[in-house]
């Protein structure tokens, strides 16, 4: 599809890479990874037509179809979401214009045998098996299925754009480019402006629906599920693994471990080389080898080592005063703005050293339940901060709040404390600020450079209470590895605002839900979490709960009018959370042994229907691909029958797809 062959581009006589040279070819699933400023932005815009580089040559397979969204774009307002996203199919809107208007012809005209007519009938069947070809029938489904798989709701398609943040709107451009299902998509952190559940279906939805996919992201559980490709940009070159992005950092440690090993014989060489220059200079009996040897020093090529991982550096937090036991406790605390009301009657009580998260959807009032803790917004309710709590507190205007006359290393230097300051320039580089970037005015910084300077001086601040909003937005994997291992060693508490899977896994043990108004506990870490919500939508689970109280769909359970004084709590989302991690075991003492055995079967039923989808989805594409070698010789396009067969064909394959997606889902249900 896409042939990049020694490519190379440079900025000021400072190359960014040199002789790049892959192949991208159908269905693969590529990560782009590298050092923030590596290249990976430049190189999409190059694959995307959008650059050209300074030399190299980029060969594009004839007829493909590119889509491409990049991390910062400008965003119309003039429409509402549904009519934005529709903009998409603005093709099949015209077709279907032009369909009409040939359709009043035909209604119109008497002269049924004369030639212009049957050239009109002609055309109109032509143009009309395009229209179906395209999906002009059933788009307006698919359209509502991705706007809603990436949270939007129903209530929200006929809001205007301009009523939504900047991440809502990133989201219905991610939405009109998933649906226009091109050949190559290039994504630059797509997941930025998404919570986990949409991450989750975007997961699905790229390994499922796409056609090849390079992209770059910050989320390694993202990258994980998502790419089976990884292409590292180091040292200025292109390094390309067959693998995923886990393996490729095993096999990128095993290559770096050979380099410096290579690096340090050289060096050892080179040195031996030097010391025989230097001792033999001056002796006329030595002079041939003296100068073979200088020879031979120029020929030396230099080994080069990848960049030093710095995610090893460990940061401590400076010592602060013992806070009280509880920190954060919250009675019915209730926030609404106008007749919105955000959340109510929240109840939450955080000790001194836990780490919590705070999940949900966006706009479901995580961040507005943090800043009515700052004491940033009136609420209606009972919320007490604990004694001898000292806050840091990082969101993403901290950073507006840096003086910007002064340099990078002078903010942080400002800030620590002891022999810390002896690591400045380490700590500046594992976040991305080494060599000259620490000595940059804060004045120049892009708005990501500054959020991470920001994230440094939190650091090296003495608090006993960490609240982070959305902490990871602009830090690459190994600064995210540096900041929450000193997460992890901190010894005061932390409350984490993320969308962050692999971040949030083994430094939290609480989450808290927001959504539908309300605040959920869940005890154990995210992964814990997401598995236990899986097993809240078990049907099976529903039903046999339901015999005393049925899910209300909110994560709680409704319990008979007649019974709810006695059995209050009885079958709450907290008791159900209690339960242990093996399903089997949870199931067993639910339900009778019986039951049992007919969820067996229900599941065994279920990897049947799998299997058949699987099956019914191979041959599908066995005979779109004979049409499609048809169809693309001279007889076969001008052949209508073809284009009927080959569009009835792509719709019975994405029913197929569907049916599979459902049927793994439901597996997945009842397997988790």
């Amino acid at each position: 599809m896409i042939s990049i062959d020694k490519l190379g581009v440079e900025f000021s006589a400072t190359p960014l890479f040199l002789d790049a040279t892959f192949v991208v070819n159908p269905k693969d699933r590529i990560a782009l990874v590298g050092k923030n400023g590596a290249g990976k932005s430049t190189m999409l815009k190059i694959i995307a037509g959008m650059q050209e580089p300074t030399y190299g040559q980029v060969t594009r397979q004839k007829d493909i179809t590119i889509g491409y969204l990049p991390q910062v774009m400008v965003l119309a307002d003039s429409r509402t979401v549904l009519e934005e996203a529709e903009t998409t199919f603005a093709h099949i809107h015209e077709l279907q214009e032009e369909l009409d208007k040939m359709n009043d012809e035909i209604a119109r005209r008497t002269d049924y045998d004369s030639e212009s007519y049957m050239k009109l009938l002609e055309r109109f069947t032509h143009k009309n098996d395009l229209f179906n070809l395209m999906g002009g029938v059933n788009y307006h489904a698919e359209l509502e299925r991705t706007l809603q798989g990436l949270g939007f709701q129903r209530s929200d398609f006929d809001r205007p754009t301009a009523e939504f943040s900047g991440g809502w709107r990133m989201r219905i451009e991610l939405a009109k480019l998933l649906l226009k299902k091109p050949d190559l998509l290039l994504l630059d952190e797509p997941t930025n402006h998404l919570d986990i559940g949409s991450i989750q279906w975007l997961e699905q939805f790229l390994a499922q629906r796409t056609n090849a996919v390079i992209l770059v992201s910050h989320d390694r559980a993202f990258i994980n599920n998502v790419t089976n490709r990884t292409i590292e940009i180091t040292c200025h070159r292109i390094n390309d693994y067959k693998v995923k992005y886990d393996e490729y950092i095993k096999l990128r440690d095993e290559r770096r471990e050979q380099q410096l090993r290579a690096y340090e014989n050289q060096q050892k060489e080179i040195a031996e080389i030097k010391q025989f220059i230097e001792t033999f200079r001056y002796k006329p009996t030595k002079s041939n080898q003296v100068q073979s040897r200088i020879k031979m020093l120029e020929k030396i090529v230099p080994i080069e080592v990848d960049e030093v991982d710095n995610s090893s550096l460990r940061l401590k937090f400076p010592p602060c005063l013992r806070s009280g036991d509880y920190p954060i406790i919250c009675e019915e605390v209730t926030k609404s703005f106008g007749n919105h009301q955000v959340f109510a009657d929240v109840n939450l009580t955080i000790k001194r050293g836990e780490k919590v998260a705070f999940v949900g959807n966006n706009g479901e009032g995580k961040s507005t339940l943090v800043k009515c803790i700052m004491g940033q917004l009136p609420f209606e309710g009972n919320l007490k901060v604990g004694h001898n709590v000292q806050i840091g507190y990082f969101a993403q205007n901290q950073a507006q709040l840096l003086d910007g006359d002064i340099t990078v290393f002078d903010t942080i230097d400002r800030v620590a404390r002891g022999d810390i300051r002896l690591k400045i320039r380490d700590i500046l580089g594992a976040f991305m600020f080494g060599g000259e970037a620490s000595d940059k005015y804060v004045k120049v910084l892009s708005g990501g450079e500054r959020s991470r300077l920001a994230m440094i001086r939190l650091l090296l601040e003495p608090v006993n209470l960490l609240i982070l909003d959305e902490p990871t937005n602009h830090l690459d994997m190994q600064s995210k590895d540096v900041l929450k291992q000193a997460i992890k060693d901190f010894e005061g508490t932390a409350i984490i605002v993320s969308h962050d899977r692999d971040f949030l896994d083994g430094l939290v043990e609480k989450v808290y839900e927001f959504g539908g108004g309300k605040v959920r506990e869940h005890l154990g870490g995210i992964y814990d979490f997401l598995q236990k919500k899986q097993i809240e939508n078990l049907k099976q689970l529903e039903q046999n709960l339901g015999k005393e109280g049925s899910p209300s769909g909110n994560g709680t359970f409704s319990i008979p009018a007649e019974n709810a004084h006695e059995n209050k709590t009885s079958f709450s989302t907290q008791n159900v959370m209690k339960v242990d991690k093996d399903l089997t075991s949870k199931t067993q003492n639910l339900i009778s042994y019986a039951e049992q055995k007919e969820r067996n079967k229900l599941i065994k039923k279920a990897e049947k229907a799998v299997e058949a989808a699987e099956q019914r989805i191979a041959k599908l594409e066995e005979e779109i691909a004979v049409l499609e070698t048809q169809l693309a010789t001279q007889e076969g396009a001008s052949d209508s029958s073809l284009c009927i067969r080959y569009s009835e064909l792509k719709n019975k394959l994405t029913q197929a797809e569907d049916e599979w997606t459902e049927a793994c889902m439901k597996v997945e249900e009842m397997m988790s």
